[in-house]
Protein backbone atom coordinates (compact mmCIF):
# COMPACT_ATOMS: atom_id res chain seq x y z
CA UNK A 1 0.00 0.00 0.00
CA UNK A 2 1.53 3.48 -1.09
CA UNK A 3 1.11 5.62 1.78
CA UNK A 4 2.63 8.71 0.74
CA UNK A 5 -0.55 10.19 -0.32
CA UNK A 6 -2.52 13.43 1.07
CA UNK A 7 -4.79 10.50 3.49
CA UNK A 8 -1.50 9.81 4.92
CA UNK A 9 -1.43 13.06 6.24
CA UNK A 10 -4.09 13.06 7.70
CA UNK A 11 -3.58 10.24 10.50
CA UNK A 12 -2.86 12.55 14.04
CA UNK A 13 0.23 11.00 14.34
CA UNK A 14 1.81 11.88 10.64
CA UNK A 15 0.46 15.21 10.93
CA UNK A 16 1.55 16.15 14.15
CA UNK A 17 5.01 14.74 13.50
CA UNK A 18 5.56 17.29 10.88
CA UNK A 19 4.31 19.89 12.50
CA UNK A 20 6.68 19.19 15.40
CA UNK A 21 9.30 18.76 12.76
CA UNK A 22 8.27 22.54 11.26
CA UNK A 23 8.84 23.66 15.14
CA UNK A 24 12.26 22.06 15.05
CA UNK A 25 13.16 23.42 12.18
CA UNK A 26 12.23 27.14 13.12
CA UNK A 27 13.13 26.93 16.75
CA UNK A 28 16.98 25.67 15.09
CA UNK A 29 17.13 28.62 12.63
CA UNK A 30 16.45 31.45 15.33
CA UNK A 31 18.79 30.24 17.84
CA UNK A 32 21.56 30.62 15.57
CA UNK A 33 20.88 34.64 14.80
CA UNK A 34 19.83 34.74 18.71
CA UNK A 35 22.12 36.56 21.16
CA UNK A 36 23.91 33.79 23.40
CA UNK A 37 22.07 35.43 26.47
CA UNK A 38 18.93 34.44 24.75
CA UNK A 39 19.10 31.34 23.40
CA UNK A 40 17.80 28.61 26.23
CA UNK A 41 14.62 28.86 25.80
CA UNK A 42 15.36 28.32 22.24
CA UNK A 43 17.72 25.19 23.15
CA UNK A 44 14.86 23.93 25.51
CA UNK A 45 11.62 24.45 23.05
CA UNK A 46 14.17 22.93 20.35
CA UNK A 47 14.44 19.45 22.38
CA UNK A 48 10.86 19.54 23.01
CA UNK A 49 9.87 19.50 19.52
CA UNK A 50 12.26 17.27 17.96
CA UNK A 51 11.77 15.02 20.46
CA UNK A 52 7.62 14.88 20.12
CA UNK A 53 8.30 14.86 16.18
CA UNK A 54 10.33 11.75 16.53
CA UNK A 55 7.72 10.03 19.25
CA UNK A 56 5.11 11.22 16.77
CA UNK A 57 7.35 9.73 13.79
CA UNK A 58 7.66 6.37 15.75
CA UNK A 59 4.22 6.01 15.78
CA UNK A 60 2.79 7.08 12.80
CA UNK A 61 5.79 4.22 11.28
CA UNK A 62 5.53 1.46 13.44
CA UNK A 63 2.74 2.31 16.45
CA UNK A 64 2.02 3.32 19.57
CA UNK A 65 4.20 0.47 21.13
CA UNK A 66 6.89 1.56 18.90
CA UNK A 67 7.07 5.26 20.86
CA UNK A 68 6.65 3.83 24.28
CA UNK A 69 9.66 2.22 23.65
CA UNK A 70 11.42 4.67 22.41
CA UNK A 71 10.54 6.64 25.34
CA UNK A 72 11.46 3.93 27.60
CA UNK A 73 14.90 2.67 25.94
CA UNK A 74 16.22 6.35 24.61
CA UNK A 75 15.16 8.31 27.28
CA UNK A 76 15.47 5.99 30.00
CA UNK A 77 18.76 4.62 28.66
CA UNK A 78 20.15 8.07 27.99
CA UNK A 79 18.96 9.37 31.61
CA UNK A 80 20.67 6.51 32.99
CA UNK A 81 24.10 6.82 31.31
CA UNK A 82 23.42 10.76 32.17
CA UNK A 83 23.27 10.26 35.39
CA UNK A 84 25.66 7.27 36.05
CA UNK A 85 27.85 9.52 34.31
CA UNK A 86 27.12 12.80 36.28
CA UNK A 87 28.28 10.81 39.59
CA UNK A 88 30.79 7.98 38.87
CA UNK A 89 32.90 10.00 35.56
CA UNK A 90 31.69 6.68 33.41
CA UNK A 91 31.44 6.19 30.29
CA UNK A 92 31.70 9.77 29.35
CA UNK A 93 34.76 11.85 31.86
CA UNK A 94 34.06 13.50 34.75
CA UNK A 95 31.21 16.92 34.11
CA UNK A 96 29.13 19.04 35.65
CA UNK A 97 25.70 20.46 34.92
CA UNK A 98 25.22 24.08 35.46
CA UNK A 99 21.75 25.28 36.26
CA UNK A 100 20.71 27.29 33.33
CA UNK A 101 18.18 24.35 31.32
CA UNK A 102 16.13 23.66 34.71
CA UNK A 103 14.13 20.59 35.57
CA UNK A 104 17.14 18.54 36.88
CA UNK A 105 16.32 14.60 37.13
CA UNK A 106 18.91 13.22 39.59
CA UNK A 107 21.24 16.40 38.73
CA UNK A 108 20.41 15.82 35.19
CA UNK A 109 18.48 18.35 32.96
CA UNK A 110 15.09 17.24 32.10
CA UNK A 111 15.90 18.07 28.90
CA UNK A 112 18.80 16.20 27.79
CA UNK A 113 17.07 12.46 28.31
CA UNK A 114 14.61 14.04 25.67
CA UNK A 115 18.05 14.93 23.67
CA UNK A 116 18.81 11.34 23.41
CA UNK A 117 15.27 10.29 22.48
CA UNK A 118 14.99 13.12 19.90
CA UNK A 119 18.26 11.87 17.86
CA UNK A 120 17.71 8.06 18.64
CA UNK A 121 14.65 7.35 16.46
CA UNK A 122 16.36 9.08 13.22
CA UNK A 123 19.53 7.77 13.48
CA UNK A 124 17.91 4.35 13.83
CA UNK A 125 15.81 4.97 11.12
CA UNK A 126 19.42 5.74 8.85
CA UNK A 127 20.99 2.31 10.40
CA UNK A 128 17.78 0.28 8.80
CA UNK A 129 18.22 2.33 5.60
CA UNK A 130 21.79 1.78 4.95
CA UNK A 131 22.20 -1.96 6.51
CA UNK A 132 20.39 -5.38 6.27
CA UNK A 133 21.74 -7.17 9.09
CA UNK A 134 21.15 -6.28 12.61
CA UNK A 135 24.92 -6.30 13.45
CA UNK A 136 24.76 -3.48 11.07
CA UNK A 137 21.88 -1.71 11.60
CA UNK A 138 22.96 -0.94 15.24
CA UNK A 139 26.70 -0.36 13.94
CA UNK A 140 25.51 2.32 11.85
CA UNK A 141 22.55 3.59 13.87
CA UNK A 142 25.14 3.98 17.03
CA UNK A 143 27.89 5.83 14.84
CA UNK A 144 25.02 8.31 13.63
CA UNK A 145 23.66 8.94 16.79
CA UNK A 146 27.04 9.43 18.49
CA UNK A 147 28.42 11.55 15.07
CA UNK A 148 25.95 14.03 16.46
CA UNK A 149 27.86 15.27 19.47
CA UNK A 150 30.24 16.24 17.86
CA UNK A 151 28.40 18.84 17.11
CA UNK A 152 26.50 18.85 20.42
CA UNK A 153 28.98 18.71 23.08
CA UNK A 154 30.74 22.09 21.93
CA UNK A 155 27.90 24.29 20.93
CA UNK A 156 26.39 23.36 24.69
CA UNK A 157 29.80 23.86 26.81
CA UNK A 158 30.29 26.88 24.74
CA UNK A 159 26.47 27.87 26.08
CA UNK A 160 27.56 27.40 29.29
CA UNK A 161 25.14 24.32 29.86
CA UNK A 162 27.99 21.53 31.00
CA UNK A 163 31.63 21.70 31.68
CA UNK A 164 34.28 19.26 31.55
CA UNK A 165 36.65 18.60 35.03
CA UNK A 166 39.43 17.24 32.56
CA UNK A 167 39.42 18.09 28.58
CA UNK A 168 41.76 16.88 27.54
CA UNK A 169 43.06 14.83 25.74
CA UNK A 170 40.40 15.95 22.87
CA UNK A 171 39.56 14.82 19.92
CA UNK A 172 41.49 16.42 16.72
CA UNK A 173 39.37 19.31 15.79
CA UNK A 174 37.02 19.49 18.81
CA UNK A 175 38.73 21.43 21.51
CA UNK A 176 37.51 21.36 25.01
CA UNK A 177 35.89 18.05 24.78
CA UNK A 178 37.52 15.04 26.06
CA UNK A 179 37.89 12.25 24.13
CA UNK A 180 36.31 10.05 26.31
CA UNK A 181 32.95 11.77 26.06
CA UNK A 182 32.70 10.36 21.93
CA UNK A 183 33.89 6.77 23.56
CA UNK A 184 31.01 7.00 25.88
CA UNK A 185 28.23 8.23 23.45
CA UNK A 186 29.45 5.57 21.04
CA UNK A 187 29.05 2.67 24.13
CA UNK A 188 25.55 4.12 25.15
CA UNK A 189 24.43 4.47 21.40
CA UNK A 190 25.13 0.56 20.53
CA UNK A 191 23.39 -0.18 23.70
CA UNK A 192 20.25 2.16 23.13
CA UNK A 193 20.63 1.18 19.34
CA UNK A 194 20.73 -2.17 19.52
CA UNK A 195 17.37 -2.26 21.97
CA UNK A 196 15.68 0.16 19.78
CA UNK A 197 16.39 -2.53 16.91
CA UNK A 198 15.47 -5.69 18.61
CA UNK A 199 12.11 -4.33 20.42
CA UNK A 200 10.71 -1.83 18.08
CA UNK A 201 9.49 -3.98 14.50
CA UNK A 202 11.17 -3.29 11.34
CA UNK A 203 9.00 -1.94 8.40
CA UNK A 204 9.10 -2.94 4.72
CA UNK A 205 10.68 -0.39 3.94
CA UNK A 206 12.37 1.95 6.69
CA UNK A 207 11.89 5.61 4.76
CA UNK A 208 7.96 5.29 3.33
CA UNK A 209 6.68 7.99 1.56
CA UNK A 210 7.16 12.20 2.42
CA UNK A 211 4.11 11.25 4.54
CA UNK A 212 5.16 8.48 6.55
CA UNK A 213 7.26 11.00 8.73
CA UNK A 214 9.89 13.64 9.00
CA UNK A 215 12.59 11.67 11.00
CA UNK A 216 14.85 11.08 7.92
CA UNK A 217 14.81 14.64 6.61
CA UNK A 218 15.26 16.15 10.42
CA UNK A 219 18.37 13.85 10.53
CA UNK A 220 19.96 15.36 7.23
CA UNK A 221 18.92 18.60 8.11
CA UNK A 222 20.28 18.88 11.51
CA UNK A 223 23.91 17.62 9.82
CA UNK A 224 23.69 20.23 7.08
CA UNK A 225 22.54 22.91 9.83
CA UNK A 226 24.73 21.85 12.28
CA UNK A 227 27.30 22.03 9.40
CA UNK A 228 26.60 25.88 8.72
CA UNK A 229 26.10 27.04 12.26
CA UNK A 230 28.84 26.08 13.40
CA UNK A 231 31.21 27.86 10.60
CA UNK A 232 28.97 30.79 10.26
CA UNK A 233 27.45 31.69 13.88
CA UNK A 234 28.97 29.63 16.45
CA UNK A 235 32.77 30.02 15.32
CA UNK A 236 33.90 27.31 15.82
CA UNK A 237 34.87 25.79 12.21
CA UNK A 238 36.81 22.98 13.26
CA UNK A 239 34.10 21.42 14.52
CA UNK A 240 31.96 22.11 11.55
CA UNK A 241 34.65 20.34 9.20
CA UNK A 242 34.83 17.20 11.67
CA UNK A 243 30.87 17.10 12.33
CA UNK A 244 30.41 17.33 8.89
CA UNK A 245 32.76 14.49 7.98
CA UNK A 246 31.89 12.45 10.68
CA UNK A 247 28.40 12.56 10.78
CA UNK A 248 27.91 13.17 7.20
CA UNK A 249 29.75 9.60 6.57
CA UNK A 250 26.02 8.39 7.92
CA UNK A 251 24.16 11.33 6.50
CA UNK A 252 24.92 12.11 3.01
CA UNK A 253 24.54 8.24 2.04
CA UNK A 254 21.04 8.42 4.01
CA UNK A 255 19.61 11.34 2.27
CA UNK A 256 20.97 9.70 -0.93
CA UNK A 257 18.49 6.75 -0.25
CA UNK A 258 15.62 8.80 1.10
CA UNK A 259 15.96 10.83 -2.05
CA UNK A 260 15.37 7.79 -4.15
CA UNK A 261 12.66 6.64 -1.89
CA UNK A 262 10.59 9.84 -2.65
CA UNK A 263 11.21 9.12 -6.26
CA UNK A 264 9.98 5.69 -6.13
CA UNK A 265 7.19 7.04 -4.09
CA UNK A 266 6.07 9.21 -6.88
CA UNK A 267 6.51 7.10 -9.86
CA UNK A 268 4.25 3.92 -8.32
CA UNK A 269 1.83 6.93 -6.26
Amino acid sequence: MNRSGPAAFARPPALLAWLCAAATVFCQIRYSVTDPGGRTPLTVLTVLSFAAASLADAWSRSGARAAVTLVVVAGGGGLLAEVTGLHTGFPFGKYEYTDDLGWPVAGVPGVVPLAWLMMAWPALLAGRALAVKPAGVVAVAACALAAWDVFLDPQMVDAGYWTWSSPEPSVPLVAGIPATNFAGWLLVAVLIQAGLHRLVPRPADPIPGPAGGPAPALYVWTWFSSVWAHFAFFGRPWVALAGGVLMGAVALPFAIRLGRSLRWARVSA
